[in-house]
């Protein structure tokens, strides 16, 4: 199994089911309505749709230092952001931004040549093949608090 095949693989698990741990980002995701995605029934915890969004801007971050070759960093406001409209039809759009952010995810470790997982992140101390395996990591490191603040709202 080649690194990007390997990542291919760990990223599907994380994000679409079939994961070692138990269920996917998707999967705990599902039936969970902007009401309670908007919901902080965990005093001092983010929403559940705050930490969409912020898992999809972890997604972009990568992306763009690996296609740009440059040292990239969120601002302030796209680390957490905050829920604004909380309609329906605004936690579907989070929900596809989260979505479309991981198949960039996909599109790039499909593309990147295998030489490129060695290089040193620019700005950072880590490779690339390190940075991808923590966006996997950190994807399912917040699905678990998605889990539990989903469990806490009583869905």
């Amino acid at each position: 199994m080649t690194e990007n095949e390997r990542l291919l693989d760990q990223l599907r698990r994380a994000y679409r089911g079939g994961a070692f741990h138990g269920p996917a980002v998707f999967e705990i995701l599902e039936g969970v309505s902007a009401e309670t995605a908007a919901a902080k029934p965990l005093a001092g915890a983010h929403s559940i749709w705050e930490l969409v969004r912020h898992v999809a801007t972890w997604n972009r971050i990568p992306v763009q230092r690996i296609r740009e070759r440059r040292a990239i960093d969120p601002i302030d406001a796209e680390n957490f952001p905050v829920v604004g409209d909380p309609s329906e039809s605004a936690w579907s759009a989070a929900k596809q931004e989260l979505s479309a952010s991981a198949d960039d995810v996909a599109a790039t470790i499909e593309a990147l040549p295998a030489e490129r997982f060695a290089e040193i992140v620019p700005g950072r101390t880590y490779t690339v093949v390190a940075m991808l395996d923590g966006v996997i990591q950190h994807a399912l490191y917040h699905a678990g608090q998605m889990a539990l603040i989903k469990k806490a709202s009583g869905k």
